[in-house]
């Protein structure tokens, strides 16, 4: 869906991106992560061609971008900003019926997508005729997403959405932004600096540092082979945390013990993180979980203490540092 090849932009002498490639297949969430000045900010903006490059080619859907009109390009692909980036005299109706005003669309069709949005997002009709400034950080964020995806682009950039919410809120929309089926057949690019965020929300990650890609691939492999001590030093410190939300529940399938038998529990995805596993064990009465595996059909009913067994053997397998 979008292709980046050799993309260059200098600011004065300093070089904010540079010679960059890289590929987002269609329906794949891709996080750029890195420290501040790293370029990745920059990078997205040149997507949508906020900022224009010195030299490199962008082709989203095999167009190459240079050659669009910028204006008809940005009504394609959904923004999402950090604070959100609501006009503050505009009620929220008004910010979320931008694109559509553009796009001509009449007012039926407009208040018909508009609360089919607010009803996915979990916010209540009431807030409509509301201004920015009398909502919360994280129904502000909602609105933002809300904006972005009333057109329904096939892609969505996204610059530090949710940077400015409080841990709290932070967590929950994660929680909601992974399970919304808005999302699910998007192409996203995500810019955080958040490791934790970068690893829950992105099928791959591209760290960056001085306008380079360092190295890009799976959280697993950033975690597990990283390409040099800069990748492993920059996610040292998180690291048992990222494991946990990196490792899959299929990555330990093979060290799970065999058998099912019936439990009071509903079956969790094998497709979930090992963390999403874990936190299930301290909500349950029972000691079991089922667990389901979508692409043999294979269940298996396991403990806690099956669990950290499983973690504990592939951990051994893989490659020491």
């Amino acid at each position: 869906m979008i292709k980046v090849e050799q993309l260059v932009k200098a600011f004065g002498a300093t070089k904010a991106v540079d010679g960059i490639s890289f590929e987002v297949a269609e329906g794949e969430t891709l996080a750029l992560l890195g420290t501040s000045g790293c370029g990745k900010t920059t990078t997205l903006k040149m997507l949508n061609r906020l900022i224009e490059p010195d030299s490199g080619s962008i082709a989203i859907n095999g167009k190459n971008i240079l050659e669009e009109n910028p204006e008809t390009l940005r009504r394609g692909i959904g923004y999402v900003l950090q604070n959100n980036g609501l006009f503050p005299h505009y009620t929220v109706a008004e910010n979320i019926a931008i694109v559509p005003q553009l796009l001509k669309w009449d007012k039926a069709k407009t208040d018909k997508r508009i609360n089919e949005l607010l009803e996915k997002l979990h916010l209540s009709k009431e807030y409509l005729n509301a201004y920015p400034s009398e909502l919360s950080g994280g129904q502000q964020q909602r609105i933002g997403l809300a904006r972005a995806l009333i057109a329904d682009p096939p892609v969505l950039l996204m610059d530090e959405p949710f940077g400015a919410l409080d841990n709290v809120t932070r967590s929950k929309i994660h929680s909601e932004f992974k399970v919304l089926d808005e999302l699910k057949r998007k192409t996203i690019i995500l810019v955080t600096h958040d490791v934790q965020e970068a690893f829950e929300l992105a099928g791959r990650i591209a760290l960056m540092d001085k306008g380079k890609i360092v190295q890009i691939g799976t959280p697993a492999e950033l975690l597990f082979n990283p390409a040099n001590d800069f990748v492993s030093d920059f996610l040292q410190e998180q690291r048992l945390q990222l494991e946990f939300k990196a490792i899959k529940i299929t990555d330990l399938w093979e060290h799970l013990p065999k058998g099912s038998r019936k439990t009071n529990t509903s079956s969790l995805s094998a497709e979930s993180d090992f963390w999403t596993v874990l936190e299930q064990f301290r909500f349950i009465k029972g000691e079991n979980l089922n667990i389901l595996n979508q692409q043999n059909k294979e269940v298996k009913t396991i403990t806690f203490e099956a669990l950290m067994a499983a973690y504990s053997q592939y951990k051994n397998l893989q490659p020491h540092e």
